[in-house]
């Protein structure tokens, strides 16, 4: 009894630990943020849930983002600016309800105190846009860190894709 009371908890925590408690309504029709701003035009046109996440630094609902659960070989691409960030090899399943990796591509993430006070938020080192959040400690692998990523922050490109990722 007091095991499953103590996995009961610790999953209770790890998703309270990515969620974002400034705004939990996804209702991104007031976003004032611009997708593209002054010297932005390089980057993706997003749509408004997107720039929710990517700009304005949201979080996405757990379990509904499109790769919590994708194994297959590939990398995982900014979405806005389509930089590599993670490779699958890297992936693996925390159940935490978004996608989680205990490495990232050498350079491509970087990683700065959450204004929450309590995070660490990581978002991507060529266009800065907001990833999500990464993790220490938790020994879900021998790397002993967790980032914990918005799908809707990525894109990923199969390693047998010959398509661009811009």
């Amino acid at each position: 009894m007091n095991s499953k009371l103590v996995i009961l908890t610790l999953l209770t925590c790890s998703l309270q630990a990515c969620s974002q408690q400034t705004n939990n309504n996804m209702d991104n029709s007031q976003s004032q943020t611009p997708t593209q701003q002054s010297g932005t035009s390089q980057y993706r046109k997003l749509t408004p849930e997107e720039e929710y996440v990517i700009v304005d630094k949201g979080t996405e609902r757990p379990f509904t983002g499109k790769y919590v659960n994708t194994t297959a070989t590939g990398v995982y691409v900014c979405k806005r600016c389509g930089k590599p960030l993670f490779t699958f090899k890297d992936k693996f399943p925390s159940e935490c309800g978004w996608p989680s990796f205990d490495d990232a591509i050498p350079g491509a993430v970087l990683s700065q105190p959450d204004p929450d006070g309590e995070r660490v938020e990581i978002e991507c080192a060529n266009c800065h846009a907001h990833l999500g959040h990464v993790f220490k400690g938790e020994h879900f692998t021998n790397k002993n860190t967790r980032y914990c990523v918005n799908s809707i922050s990525m894109i990923f490109v199969p390693a047998d894709s010959t398509a661009g990722t811009k």
